[in-house]
């Protein structure tokens, strides 16, 4: 019985991360088009939520986007769009979680 009490452990905690990072790209996506929140001065309550919620999320979102690239590695070398793939799931994920100042969503 211990044994399937680790599985199920293992399954829900799998599941939830890959749950947390699947609306990721887009969040990011959004950003780069403009739908993001663009103000000279983020407030406070965005700063602590962008820390505490954001960053963590967006954080889980880019290593399981990263990983989806690294899968599909062998069909974008075929296909020829290895360096559109890179920037899509690996550079754009990163930039967003790593690089834009600090509450500005």
């Amino acid at each position: 019985m211990n044994s399937f009490r680790k599985k199920l452990v293992n399954y829900v905690l799998a599941s939830t991360v890959a749950c947390a990072g699947l609306g990721l790209p887009g969040v990011a996506a959004a950003y780069n088009s403009g739908g993001g929140m663009r103000s000279e001065h983020a407030s406070a309550d965005s700063m602590v939520a962008d820390l505490l919620l954001i960053r963590p999320a967006a954080a889980i979102g880019t290593f399981i986007t990263t990983g989806v690239f690294v899968v599909s590695l062998p069909f974008s070398l075929l296909g020829g769009n290895v360096g559109e793939a890179a920037h899509l799931l690996v550079v754009e994920p990163a930039e967003y979680t790593f690089v834009r100042p600090l509450g500005e969503l």
